[in-house]
């Protein structure tokens, strides 16, 4: 091979200063797909405002009594974090791989990591735009009273992070799965929804059978909505948990290895093209 055919080699700082230059590119890619923006970016919010207008009253006793729309914020702010990092990754690469253009940038000196620098990158700057709007309806509409001490936003931030790149990680991994980009949907979202239904964000999770518990407390979702439960509603609804706290140490160990179990599906199972 002479040198005028030979593939660029990047160091790892143009390396990483060529992702983040990525992320705009893939934002914009986003917003201008409808179809995403509705099912990833504005559904958790739909779905908040349809559970925080009809069921209404409140729940809890004395001081700690609240809201049920602030009842239902952790969990769908959880069921945002794995729309965005889990569904609308991974349906988008399986399309980007069925449609050439993983195939196109294979052939191109980027690497695998500058892809998903900017992968990363959208879908953080997508789930905190997410995040605050969904927050704001529940501010503005129904007069929703946010945490107001340091240490529930500091909970809310690392689960946040934690919870947004273990979706991720998996998001990429998940990615393999469909045989092509038409059928991505078909394959991504049932599990997706069938995940957020027994992992506490439509439903009460104390009010499912034990043994939904232990299916759903074997995946990260359960444990983001814990997580998110233990940052925005009083300490008292902690007694309400399978085993009577937030047990939040447990929460952090459960989504870093889920984290490194991501890294290490989404290096194994990720190709610029299909196997076959």
């Amino acid at each position: 091979m002479n040198a005028a055919s030979a593939p660029v080699a990047f160091g790892p700082s143009r390396t990483v200063r060529l992702g983040i230059r990525r992320i705009g590119f893939e934002l914009r890619q986003y917003f201008r797909a409808s179809d995403q923006v509705f099912f990833t970016f504005l559904f958790p919010t739909l779905m908040y405002l349809i559970f925080a207008t009809i069921f209404t009253g409140d729940v809890g006793e004395g001081a700690d009594k609240i809201s049920m729309a602030t009842y239902y914020l952790p969990g769908l702010v959880a069921g945002g974090i794995f729309l965005s990092g889990m569904q609308g990754l991974s349906i988008e690469i399986a399309v980007e791989k069925s449609d050439g253009t993983l195939k196109r940038l294979g052939s191109t000196p980027i690497s695998p990591v500058t892809y998903f620098i900017g992968k990363i990158g959208e879908v953080f700057v997508t789930a905190i735009l997410q995040i605050a709007l969904l927050l704001i309806v529940a501010v503005v509409l129904y007069g929703v009273e946010l945490p107001s001490d340091a240490d529930a936003w500091g909970r809310f931030a690392w689960v946040f992070v934690l919870g947004l790149l273990t979706c991720t990680m998996l998001g990429i991994a998940l990615s393999a799965l469909p045989r092509s980009g038409k059928t991505a949907s078909a394959v991504v979202i049932p599990v997706v929804l069938l995940l957020q239904f027994i992992s506490g964000v439509y439903i009460a999770f104390s009010s499912l059978p034990e043994w939904l518990q232990n299916v759903a407390s074997a995946f990260p979702l359960k444990w983001i909505a814990q997580g998110m439960r233990a940052a925005i509603l009083p300490d008292s609804f902690g007694a309400a948990e399978p085993n009577g706290g937030w047990e939040l140490g447990l929460v952090a160990i459960a989504l870093a290895a889920w984290l490194v179990a991501g890294i290490i599906l989404s290096r194994a199972t990720f190709r610029w093209i299909r196997r076959d």
